[in-house]
């Protein structure tokens, strides 16, 4: 299983958490308000650029309300 940044682990969890934020009809600007972060990493995010580590997802969820535990089992379903 690869864990280089765009392996289909880590795509799907790019698109879930921009499916997630347009969900809640936020912009990337507003998310990162809610987060107390930069625009610009909810755009990394979203691009590939940034990994997200175990915290941060859990507030990414806090932050858009679904449930992480959820968001894995849906990850761990792709084929590497």
């Amino acid at each position: 299983m690869s864990k280089e940044r765009g392996s289909p682990f880590h795509d799907e969890l790019r698109r879930l958490l921009k499916e997630r934020r347009q969900r809640a009809e936020l912009t990337q600007a507003e998310l990162a308000s809610r987060l107390r972060w930069h625009q610009r990493t909810v755009s990394k995010i979203e691009l590939g650029s940034k990994r997200v580590t175990v915290v941060e997802l859990i507030e990414l969820s806090v932050a858009l309300g679904f449930d992480p535990s959820a968001a894995i089992r849906r990850i761990a379903k792709i084929k590497d």
